[in-house]
């Protein structure tokens, strides 16, 4: 009896260890059996040889992008066609990136640096992608809950022409570890290189002591300056539960000498005084002398054209240069997966409305990161609204006429349908006629969404063009 006893628990130990040999790592698609014979998008390969991918810190993998021009299609199978073109292949330092992106999607988003040979032994290696710049740091973005798959571009596209920085992105279809995974964006992030920002590394002393930054107000998940001012109401009365936070993004914070620290503190305690202050409209003494104008109207006109919920508050990158060059902060847009309607909370459906106005709605619903006090400032500048609605003519005659709009989007619907890459990534995450976190809009299909998307455009720019009494 003892023996059949032990042979028993012997085999129970032998299921269950090949029950956790077996158990899915790296967040598999629901459909693993997807195949891709043939498509326009590059192919892009990552092995990690069964390493399970972490958030936090990088593994090994082995990336490989097929890529064979414009106009040419892009095949799976290496083997029966022989001399594709190669866009990239080596070592990359892996992991997970985002937060809700990475939170609440079962599809994960990446990071990577390329690196010139085995991750113990390597060192960052700046290489051109994808017709993109050289540089050691991508991203490998995960649409899920944009079901478009397409806001992000559209909305770099429509802001390039305007902004002095605005990131570059590819789609492509993502293998990991011989599964297909889906279609995936290969972008730019928003970094110092030469071919990004273009940010020098700031010194301890002197001119090249004031710059170059980059900082971000967004959570406080990392090491972060803590604003000296909170934000505010829709009547002007300080919300002193809540906190304005900026993480360091270059220097990191392992890079930042103790000089540099306090210089781009005070730096950010300068720009917000002069907010604060009641000259703070003045030209001279006001906060015209700390920030770009007209970049933090074009980055105001790109978050309310989305009417983005998480705009000003989340990702709200900031950068300056040297005094000697430009010392006044600007701006980058970045993250736009829940905008253009595509959010039920805090009303983010809606055509109508100002974003920058909607901390009463955040507070209420217990949000803890609302919107920084110097919005509501800038915005009740009759001089900045002046600047507001003349950029915003400028735009309509231009960029954002319904003619280029649609198009834009037609473009990027087309890459992703020439070929079936939107039908391969819904094999592999079926999504249609599914709410998933945060949908307002829950379409039957591809079509339908471009459609949803289309008309809900329309929508907001007509009530844009009626709130900056801009008329043809």
């Amino acid at each position: 009896m003892e023996r059949f006893t032990l042979i028993v628990l012997s085999c129970l130990i032998l299921l269950a260890s090949v029950a956790c040999k077996r158990e899915p790592v790296n967040f598999p698609p629901d459909n693993t059996d997807v195949v891709l014979t043939a498509t326009n998008l590059p192919i892009v390969w990552i092995d990690v040889k069964g390493r399970k991918i972490d958030r936090y810190k990088r593994v090994e993998a082995r990336v490989k992008i097929i890529d064979n021009g414009n106009n040419q299609l892009n095949y799976a199978d290496t083997v029966a066609h022989p001399g594709q073109r190669i866009n990239y292949e080596g070592y990359v330092a892996l992991r997970y990136r985002g937060n809700s992106t990475y939170n609440d999607s079962p599809k994960k988003p990446y990071s990577f640096r390329t690196l010139d040979g085995r991750i113990k032994y390597a060192s960052k290696k700046k290489v051109k992608i994808l017709g993109m710049g050289k540089d050691d740091n991508w991203a490998l973005l995960a649409p899920y809950s944009d079901k478009s798959m397409m806001r992000n571009l559209l909305a770099f596209e429509l802001a390039r022409s305007w902004m002095e920085y605005t990131p570059r992105g590819r789609y492509c279809e993502v293998f990991l570890d011989g599964t297909y995974y889906g279609v995936y964006i290969l972008c730019e992030l928003v970094t110092k290189g030469k071919d990004r920002l273009n940010l020098n590394r700031p010194r301890k002393t002197g001119d090249a002591l004031t710059g170059d930054y980059l900082v971000e107000v967004d959570y406080d998940d990392n090491v972060h300056y803590l604003s000296k001012y909170h934000p505010l109401d829709s009547n002007g009365n300080v919300l002193t539960d809540k906190f304005i936070h900026f993480q360091y993004k270059s220097p990191d914070i392992d890079d930042l000498k103790s000089a540099q620290l306090r210089y781009i503190n005070h730096r950010i305690d300068q720009m917000e005084a002069a907010f604060a202050s009641p000259e703070y409209d003045d030209p001279v003494k006001g906060y015209q002398q700390y920030i770009d104008v007209m970049s933090f109207i074009d980055y105001q006109l790109a978050m309310e054209l989305g009417h983005n919920i998480d705009a000003y508050r989340k990702s709200c990158k900031l950068y300056k240069r040297r005094d000697g060059i430009d010392g006044r902060f600007k701006t980058v847009i970045w993250d736009m997966n829940l905008a253009y309607g595509n959010c039920n909370l805090h009303e983010g459906w809606r055509t109508d409305g100002w974003v920058y106005e909607c901390n009463d709605r955040l507070y209420a619903a217990g949000e803890d990161y609302l919107i920084p006090f110097w919005w509501a400032r800038l915005n009740s500048d009759e001089n900045y609204r002046l600047m507001l609605r003349e950029r915003w003519a400028q735009y309509r005659n231009s960029n954002l006429t319904e003619q280029n709009v649609m198009a834009v989007i037609d473009s990027l619907a087309r890459q992703l349908t020439v070929q079936n890459a939107i039908d391969r990534n819904s094999q592999a995450w079926p999504r249609w006629g599914v709410k998933v976190w945060p949908n307002y809009y829950v379409s039957k299909d591809f079509n339908d969404e471009v459609s949803h998307l289309k008309q809900w455009l329309r929508e907001r720019i007509a009530w844009m063009d009626r709130a900056l009494g801009y008329s043809f």
